[in-house]
């Protein structure tokens, strides 16, 4: 016995503590995890998750998003998308992670093969929307470089500007009203300093008839909020509102809508681990139909 206690007193203090640390992470449940629902696609949840959450809890090298057949910790119905994830990347992560899920699920193709084939997908698509941006620049005519009230802030600009390699992708088109991802730095750097997150043509006389701009640096957990300010911000002014008392009071409606989902999202339940935590080939059971 005290031979036994002198060979475990040698064991270092920190390999005693991890796999205790290990199991309690493994038996306990994790909760917290969701930060806000971000509507479905194919049939799938798309839920924006706290990513610092998951790599310091449960998976260290979870990067921009996920899908059950790869992370068995994910709800089969759920794609995850790491709240750290920019509004440029987040169409792309979706787009990646329904491939790679499908592929796994219904050809049980490996994860490598599957994630090769969504990156594929992912580049198409980046091609397309530089395309797409490149040729509505071309066919934009000259703005001014001013709000809506005539300010300017960059004094040796002309009176009439061309954009260029401002857009940066096509987000969607709500209504008439086209939605686009613009370059934020470029904006402040070559039109108008204050640019902030967001903006629409009847704030900023730089911005197209009928768009609305969504800064490439705003998160995918900010993005709905930013394009729902705007929405009701631009809706205000038409109905002869002041730019301020439009946008304060889209920001009153706004702020209702963020604790309202926040509240969905508290009511998710917590993840209990799973081991392994991922997958390197597909289960294959969702038969061989091709996504």
């Amino acid at each position: 016995m005290k031979t036994l206690t002198r060979k475990f007193l040698l064991i270092p203090a920190w390999m005693m503590i991890l796999p205790l640390t290990l199991l309690s992470r493994q038996a306990r449940e994790i909760t917290d995890i969701y930060r806000l629902p971000a509507g479905t696609r194919q049939g799938f949840e798309l839920w924006i998750v706290d990513g610092n959450l998951v790599r310091r809890e449960i998976y260290p090298q979870f990067l921009y998003g996920g899908n059950a057949q790869r992370y068995t910790f994910i709800p089969k119905n759920e794609i995850w998308i790491d709240d750290a994830t920019g509004v440029e990347e987040f169409e792309y992560t979706v787009a990646h992670e329904l491939r790679e899920r499908d592929l796994m699920a219904k050809e049980g193709m490996t994860y490598e093969d599957a994630h090769d084939s969504a990156l594929a997908v992912e580049r198409t698509m980046r091609l397309e929307d530089i395309a797409a941006s490149e040729k509505h620049e071309t066919e934009i005519p000259l703005v001014s470089p001013a709000s809506s009230d005539g300010s300017r802030e960059i004094a040796d600009l002309p009176d009439s500007i061309e954009l260029r390699f401002v857009y940066r992708a096509l987000l969607r088109r709500i209504d008439s009203i086209s939605v686009w991802i613009v370059d934020g730095a470029a904006v402040r750097r070559d039109i108008y300093p204050d640019f902030g997150l967001s903006g629409n043509d009847l704030a900023y006389k730089f911005i197209p008839a009928r768009e609305i701009w969504i800064d490439n640096q705003v998160s995918c957990e900010e993005t709905e909020f930013s394009i729902q300010t705007e929405m009701k911000e631009r809706s205000y002014i038409l109905q002869g509102k002041s730019y301020d008392d439009a946008y304060e009071q889209a920001v009153i409606e706004v702020t209702r809508q963020r604790v309202a989902l926040d509240a969905i999202a508290r009511k998710k339940a917590g993840i209990k681990l799973t081991q392994p935590l991922e997958r390197e080939k597909g289960t294959g059971d969702e038969g061989s139909q091709k996504p």
